[in-house]
């Protein structure tokens, strides 16, 4: 069965970057290849197309059929706020509260980042969680690109 991966921006991204660069060509690689499913959301297609050329480029050349696009729903919105408000991470990270929400309603496999300020972070993933378990959401698996291909 393939699993479904929610890609953040910082993924997508990560392949123009030479710190992130090898990781996530091969995600990427993978997507292309159809062994896994690219969850992208409306929060990150917005974020992508406000990046550079080449990153909106890339996005577009991914083939269709490898990407899942989900939308922002009110179970998403109130999660987000309730992670905002349970001081997970400040008002500022919103988008960052919007990208786990989504995930987690969506039920994906996994969400990847390479934010580890505000998403990959074992305090932030554990109050996420919390979160999540007392509104009745399952727990969210979060890894970067590189826990996943190594």
């Amino acid at each position: 069965m393939q699993q479904r991966f929610y890609f953040d921006t910082s993924v997508l991204s990560g392949v123009f970057d030479t710190e992130f660069e090898e990781h996530s060509t091969i995600l990427m690689e993978r997507v292309k290849l159809g062994q896994i499913k690219a969850v992208i959301s409306e929060v990150a297609e917005e974020e992508i197309m406000k990046a550079r050329k080449e990153i909106r480029d890339f996005y577009k050349s991914l083939p269709k059929n490898s990407i899942e696009f989900v939308e922002i729903t009110k179970d998403a919105v109130l999660l987000a706020d309730t992670y905002i408000k349970e001081k997970v991470v400040g008002k500022t990270s919103r988008n960052d509260c919007l990208h786990i929400a989504i995930a987690t309603v969506s039920k994906v496999d996994i969400l990847v980042s390479w934010n580890f300020k505000h998403i990959v972070n074992i305090y932030r993933i554990r109050g996420y969680n919390s979160v999540n378990i007392k509104l009745g959401f399952p727990p969210l698996e979060i890894r970067s690109p590189k826990d996943i291909v190594e």
